[in-house]
């Protein structure tokens, strides 16, 4: 899959232009411990490499106590670390008290209990 520039809109139409991308090709299948990626929402910065109904930006976040990284939004899931207090994470989704996204440091992507993620 490629990335395109999208053309100006024609002189006189009565659009605006738009700048952006499209996608030709087909997406890629990225692993999802390393991209923040599933079948609903990806990363906006992988929006050139894959296709996702919706793209997040990540919101820089610390966590507030320690934390365990799982790989699915249930906590009976297995565990991908252990993270610090303090630990950066770049939210993407925080939904039914599980906020998922990336632990910076480590660049694993999974969840967490949404009461240990602050502002940084």
């Amino acid at each position: 899959m490629t990335a395109t520039t999208r053309p100006p809109a024609p002189s006189g139409s009565s659009t605006s232009p738009r700048s952006g991308f499209t996608l030709t090709g087909r997406s890629r299948t990225l692993d999802p411990r390393t991209h923040a990626v599933r079948a609903d929402i990806a990363d906006v910065r992988l929006a050139d490499r894959v296709f996702a109904p919706h793209y997040a930006a990540p919101l820089r976040r610390a966590l507030a106590t320690a934390a365990t990284l799982r790989e699915s939004r249930d906590p009976a899931s297995a565990a991908l670390a252990e993270l610090p207090a303090g630990a950066a994470f770049d939210l993407l989704d925080l939904t039914g008290g599980v906020a998922w996204g990336i632990a910076v440091e480590l660049n694993l992507v999974g969840y967490v209990d949404a009461a240990t993620v602050r502002a940084a």
